[in-house]
């Protein structure tokens, strides 16, 4: 049984984020708003619910599951070592539309997937989303639609893909982006854009002194 809570309206919200607390601890799975697209979530510490939620999409552990912050500080617990790029990125378009791939920290108790040693973190610029990340830590979040299905844009869209697959469902309303983030791969030893989305790849580009060709593998 999911219950949708209008986060819209302050006693709902409050209801709401407090119902995806204890869902969340219960390693139950939750529906969440972002400025993309709507996500959905488990406790990324809990291998058990990470499962549940490649489960819910069809999903396998070849594609891992990206990670949500709710704070520029919290990447320091996570990540390897951040390089001087990660932290132009993060200035720049944090909490925003894009996500960056790193080399994550070895002392991490997580299961996200097939991940090799890295992750991928994002934080979104949505006020029920950095409370409810800023409350429970980072959470490995997913966009909120079965694999191969257009990713929801509504608490309306999630719920007709995924039903009880998630026992709370936080609506904030439509989607800012309606498009999914852009992904930046710092892995290597040159940055390359693996996904474009809701940040352009020139203002990328820009604050990395590249050029938007060799961000997408040319010259």
């Amino acid at each position: 049984m999911s219950t949708v809570y209008d986060c819209m309206q302050p006693d709902n919200r409050e209801a709401g984020l407090t119902a995806a607390k204890n869902s969340l601890k219960a390693g139950r799975l939750v529906v969440l708003p972002t400025d993309t697209v709507y996500g959905l979530g488990a406790d990324a510490f809990d291998g058990d619910a990470v499962a549940s939620l490649l489960r819910a999409k069809g999903r396998g552990r070849d594609m891992p599951v990206p990670v949500l912050v709710g704070s520029w500080n919290t990447i320091d617990g996570l990540v390897y070592s951040v390089r001087p790029q990660a932290r132009d990125l993060i200035k720049a378009f944090w909490p925003g539309g894009l996500s960056i791939v790193v080399q994550q920290a070895p002392s991490l108790a997580w299961d996200l997937g097939d991940s090799r040693g890295t992750v991928m973190l994002r934080m979104p610029l949505h006020p029920v989303a950095l409370e409810l990340l800023r409350d429970v830590g980072p959470m490995a979040v997913s966009s909120a639609n079965i694999s191969g299905r257009p990713p929801a844009t509504t608490v309306d869209e999630a719920r007709d893909q995924l039903g009880g697959a998630a026992s709370v469902y936080l609506d904030g309303g439509p989607a800012t982006h309606a498009v999914a983030s852009t992904i930046v791969d710092l892995t290597g030893d040159e940055p390359r854009i693996l996904r474009e989305g809701a940040v352009s790849t020139s203002d990328v580009a820009e604050v990395l002194g590249a050029t938007p060709e060799s961000l997408l593998g040319g010259a």
